[in-house]
């Protein structure tokens, strides 16, 4: 299983990032901002492999679910 930051939400917001510097914002200058999304990932293979057993509310909370 996996929980952490949204990797596709991180990209838009780095796209962000681009288009201002491409404007002329001294990267220095951007403020850091944190992650606000966050995925939860589950490995079924994985899980089968080491028997272990996902409880349903889990799996439905998953944002993906690897065959």
């Amino acid at each position: 299983m996996y929980y952490g930051p949204s990797l596709s939400d991180l990209f838009r917001r780095a796209a962000g990032y681009v288009d201002r510097i491409l404007k002329g914002a001294r990267p220095g200058d951007l403020p850091i901002e944190p992650a606000t999304k966050f995925d939860l990932v589950v490995n079924g293979t994985a899980a089968k492999a080491l028997r272990v057993v996902i409880p349903p509310p889990v799996l439905k909370e998953a944002a993906e679910i690897l065959p």
